[in-house]
């Protein structure tokens, strides 16, 4: 027969029910939750602070009516009231299953991954937390002259969020360390708080309609700043909106300048390499005949920091009059100790990429927009560092006078920096790949991806996929060769 148990939608009135049911030894499939009233105003850290550990577990010493005891990993109590704010209705049967289980023979539930139950709770929890963290990073305040009646002269600094999962009470505190000088009161649709500099107070629920809307000199100045440091050699509109969902927009006052900027973003990203104080082109010989003449000279080359650091000079090598040129972002840290381009595991897909599509690598001039290995040390271990727009810029001299010498039929780009290189311009990948370009050297000029790129994504699967794009970005770019 099944138990309904009729409790208060919070974590405190969950795990009380749970020890009482816990302890009377009722099997998670005997019982059925029913949340009761609306699912507002969580009280989760409300609850009792556990008086005594035992290594990694609480325990529950505080039921109903006697009988086992429950003893659970910290982790899991961690992750339980987390998930509890979560909007997910399947929440409160699946905690108590888990609880139930750690309890009855499985005590290292938690370690199994694959796990039903611990999947859908990891999810929570963790969907949980980016909420949080999205509340904190997407709260604006607007100052408001009169808001609290009894300090009429004084601004109250009034903000409305609408997150995805009622972590209301659990994102707050925050705010009221970061502005515990500040009057403010943040409204959601889960419930209100107001801080008066010396005492929080909690409220109902506040719908968006009820939100001010004036904008206030700080939002003003906060626009000019966004505007500012607004970087658009950085910017992908994909990852933004991940980090940013579309769904804050319309509470985040910056965002009305996106447009305006990503419009922009080409010409802006053309001024900075136009702007750029250092250059390797003083260094590049007007007259070399050949590329050995070149790249002789390139050892000379002081035009940027890069140099100052590397290891060596990694020129491009390949026939000096080849029909197919490809371009890379940098040397990697093998290629920089070889002083080789493409000389690690990258050179097995490129190879084998060409090789589907009927070319030899051999015939290849395979190069790279900067020529030396930009990296930071970390522990005596030289890690990557992503090259900026300055450092392809101070590069490009040399990439332009190769492909002046080698005058291809077909030059291959792989990445957005050797695109930048090679074009003059900012691309998009999504956008660009495939298609034929036109570049100063070569009317048939295309772009994929960055093979180190594909070969450094972790899952499998995404990782086979990006290989099979990358394999049909070449196969296209070499059809007609």
């Amino acid at each position: 027969m099944t138990t309904e148990i009729v409790f208060k939608p919070d974590f405190v009135s969950w795990r009380q029910e749970a020890r009482r049911l816990l302890s009377e030894g009722v099997h998670p499939d005997d019982v059925s939750w029913v949340p009761a009233g609306e699912e507002q105003g969580r009280l989760m850290f409300a609850a009792e602070a556990p008086t005594e550990d035992c290594d990694d577990v609480h325990e529950a010493k505080h039921s109903e009516k006697k009988g086992a005891i429950a003893r659970v990993p910290r982790a899991f109590m961690e992750a339980a009231e987390l998930a509890a704010v979560h909007r997910e209705p399947r929440r409160w049967q699946v905690l108590y299953r888990i609880l139930w289980r750690l309890n009855h023979g499985e005590p290292h539930l938690l370690n199994i991954e694959v796990d039903d139950d611990v999947m859908l709770l990891t999810r929570m929890a963790k969907a949980v937390g980016r909420d949080i963290h999205k509340m904190h990073a997407f709260v604006r305040f607007r100052k408001v002259m009169g808001a609290d009646p009894e300090v009429p002269d004084e601004p109250v600094y009034i903000a409305w969020h609408c997150p995805d999962h009622a972590i209301f009470r659990l994102a707050v505190p925050f705010f009221v360390r970061r502005f515990r000088t500040m009057t403010f009161a943040i409204l959601t649709p889960d419930g209100s708080a107001y801080w008066d500099k010396q005492h929080l107070e909690y409220g109902p629920g506040v719908p968006e309609g009820m939100a001010p809307r004036l904008e206030d000199e700080l939002e003003t100045l906060w626009c000019s700043y966004y505007g500012a440091i607004f970087n658009p050699a950085r910017i992908k509109t994909k990852a933004m909106k991940k980090e940013m969902p579309v769904r804050h927009w319309r509470t985040l006052p910056e965002t009305a300048l996106i447009g305006e900027l990503l419009a922009s973003s080409e010409a802006r990203v053309a001024q900075m390499l136009k702007d750029q104080p250092t250059s390797a082109q003083p260094f590049v010989p007007r007259d070399a005949s050949d590329l050995g003449v070149l790249k002789e000279a390139a050892t000379r080359c002081s035009g940027c920091k890069l140099c100052e650091r590397a290891q060596s000079l990694v020129f491009g090598k390949g026939p000096a009059h080849a029909r197919i040129v490809i371009v890379g972002e940098q040397p990697t840290d093998l290629d920089d100790r070889r002083t080789e381009p493409f000389s690690g595991p990258e050179r097995a897909i490129l190879e084998s990429a060409l090789t589907a599509a009927g070319v030899r690598l051999d015939d290849v001039y395979l190069t790279h927009a900067l020529k030396h290995f930009k990296h930071q040390e970390t522990n005596g271990i030289r890690q990557y560092k992503k090259p900026e727009p300055r450092d392809v810029a101070a590069c490009r001299p040399w990439l332009a006078a190769e492909l002046q010498l080698i005058k291809p039929e077909i030059i291959i780009c792989l990445g957005s920096s050797a695109a930048l290189s090679v074009l003059g311009r900012m691309i998009r990948l999504a956008d660009e790949r495939g298609k034929q370009l036109q570049s100063t050297w070569s009317t048939r000029t295309f772009v994929t991806e960055n093979v180190a790129a594909v070969l450094n994504i972790k899952d499998e699967d995404e990782r086979a996929s990006a290989v099979t794009r990358f394999f049909t970005d070449m196969n296209t770019a070499l059809a007609s060769s």
